[in-house]
């Protein structure tokens, strides 16, 4: 029967964790890894390369990682094409380069079930990529906006990819309403765009007892205590709450802030706020512990008293819930979907972007106040996974019965013209 159609997703995203970038893409995985419990799932990562490009590597160690071909994660496959890509130059055409190179492969993965829907995750690349691989292939398309759409609108070419993206996805879904309305901006049908944010495990967030998670990384057990997470890029803003300290240790002598990250596909500040660190005669007071896996992140949020982020862009910030899950309440600016996580007094506070003076108070403000942490938790766990995942498996069942029975006949077309 048409209504008992599984739909066999084919996941497409150039951020998601391997063994050659361990920490990439996470919130993609937790999100797709749970859709896979309900639906079959293969996952398509195209990575960036051109000739001679490991010895760029000789110079700059964590360029390009090297990356495997293929990997099983959690008994889902992970395929790895490779697709022409040189830095700086014709990045506009990233998205057909990238359709081009993983075009036979899902000629393949099309004719191992009996229907496919290409799931892709930013407008751009992989989400323009995604609706000319539909196109040619004669496959549904959903788009998962999720951030970078902001910054990347700035430049005229992406951003008419952008558009063409989200009007030619069969389902659009934003993980918040800002970046909904960013879409509508530049000219996307949001009629057509359902937002679903992002959710919590609680499995592997949950306080701590915070005396023990202190001596766990050598804190004193009465010292006020801040904490970020996040790859060290400028985004971020680990630089911003540096810059606050000085005048917080004036209030809070004892203060600590724990700086919770490492490389990401972004780049790496991580010499830089080292430098900053010292130049402001920090040492000691912030510590640098890496990244760190999501089992271990919530001992550093338990051992913390509060949560800051000065980010100059988030979609839906994975972390905040993840803080608030082990208690935290959070302290961000007022950018992307941050006031839609940040949603009440009693979860933390909203500061203008780039306002050092309003951030520094913010958080004299946070380390002062007698907060329910009970309340802050029971927020989180209203919003963990599952809900969401339920939303997005209703969407592709509903999407795969729409698709009529001849679908894949123009790929298995090209396959034989081929």
């Amino acid at each position: 029967m048409p209504g008992a159609l599984q739909p066999h997703l084919v996941v497409l995203t150039n951020l998601f964790p391997h063994s050659g970038t361990p920490g990439a893409g996470m919130f993609i995985r937790a999100r797709m890894f749970r859709v896979a419990a309900e639906l079959p799932m293969t996952v398509v990562v195209p990575v960036p390369w051109f000739p001679l490009q490991g010895l760029i590597r000789c110079f700059v160690p964590n360029y390009r990682p090297p990356a495997p071909r293929a990997e099983v994660q959690e008994g889902i496959r992970i395929l790895l094409p490779r697709y022409f890509s040189v830095p700086g130059l014709f990045r506009g055409l990233d998205s057909f380069f990238i359709a081009l190179a993983c075009l036979r492969l899902l000629q393949r993965l099309t004719r191992e079930a009996p229907v496919n829907i290409i799931d892709a995750h930013f407008a751009y690349p992989c989400g323009h990529a995604a609706v000319l691989l539909g196109r040619w292939l004669g496959l549904p398309v959903t788009i998962t906006m999720r951030g970078s759409e902001v910054s990347l609108s700035a430049d005229p070419v992406r951003r008419r990819k952008i558009v063409a993206a989200l009007n030619g996805a069969s389902r659009v879904f934003s993980v918040s309403d800002s970046l909904r309305r960013h879409a509508g901006e530049l000219g996307a049908d949001t009629n057509r765009i359902r937002v679903v944010g992002n959710g919590v495990d609680l499995a592997c967030f949950f306080p701590e007892e915070q005396a023990a998670a202190r001596s766990r990384l050598g804190l004193p057990l009465d010292a006020p205590v801040l904490v970020s997470a996040g790859g060290l890029v400028e985004r971020k803003g680990f630089h911003r709450v540096i810059d606050c300290l000085p005048a917080l240790r004036e209030r809070f002598p004892g203060l600590r802030y724990l700086v919770v990250g490492g490389p990401s596909p972004e780049g790496d500040i991580g010499a830089r706020l080292k430098q900053q660190v010292a130049s402001l005669g920090l040492d000691g007071v912030v510590h640098f512990l890496g990244a760190l896996p999501a089992a271990e992140l919530r001992w550093p949020l338990s051992a913390a008293d509060v949560f800051v982020l000065a980010t100059s862009n988030e979609g839906w910030a994975n972390v905040f819930l993840e803080a608030m899950a082990c208690g935290l309440p959070v302290v961000t600016t007022d950018v992307g979907g941050n006031a839609e996580v940040v949603s009440a007094p009693h979860l933390g506070s909203i500061v203008p972007f780039a306002d050092a003076g309003a951030l520094t108070q913010a958080l004299a403000e946070a380390l002062d106040r007698d907060w329910d942490r009970q309340r802050i938790r029971d927020y989180a766990a209203a919003n963990t996974w599952d809900s969401r995942v339920a939303v997005l498996v209703t969407e592709f069942r509903a999407l795969a019965r729409s698709v009529p029975a001849a679908v894949g006949a123009s790929s298995r077309r090209l396959e034989t013209n081929g």
